[in-house]
């Protein structure tokens, strides 16, 4: 048996103040997403912005109801809506930001969210980067979805050979 290692690279700041302009002002946009998210059950609000090639910014916000699991998390808000109105424009940075109660919670995209996150790089032949943080907390960047989802489901495995 062979054993093989995966890497997770990715950088941090103390806070959003500290990131460079263009990526402070898409923080800021995800904090004003974060504001609008409907979370009247778990009380976790969580916001992102969606940079695209095109120069254009989506946001979106986590939507709950109360038939979990029927709500969707701010990312995939966000990722959806920019697919849906800027089709085939590539995602350049996405920020995610909660309001949680520990600042220095990890703040961090769910399962299916990186798997979201992963597809769209795939489409689009383009790495993703991502900043994910708490609104008062540090701050992490990720330049690559590889690195947050490294075993990722890919389109070979959806295809069954006897079909070819």
């Amino acid at each position: 048996m062979e054993y093989k290692e995966i890497q997770l690279r990715y950088g941090q700041v103390n806070h959003f103040s500290e990131l460079n302009p263009e990526d402070k002002v898409l923080f800021e946009k995800a904090i004003e997403a974060m504001r609008n998210a409907y979370a009247p059950y778990s009380k976790f609000k969580v916001g992102a912005a969606v940079a695209l090639a095109n120069g254009q910014t989506v946001i979106g916000s986590n939507q709950e109801n109360i038939a979990y699991p029927s709500g969707l998390c701010a990312e995939r808000v966000a990722l959806f809506s920019a697919g849906a109105i800027y089709p085939g424009v590539a995602v350049k940075t996405i920020v995610v930001v909660a309001d949680p109660l520990d600042v220095r919670a990890t703040v961090s995209p769910c399962g299916s969210c990186r798997q979201v996150v992963m597809e769209y790089q795939r489409l689009h032949k383009n790495p993703i980067r991502m900043l994910t943080g708490a609104m008062n907390g540090p701050v992490t960047i990720i330049e690559n979805a590889n690195f947050l989802l490294p075993l990722a489901f890919f389109d070979a495995g959806l295809t069954n050979p006897a079909n070819d």
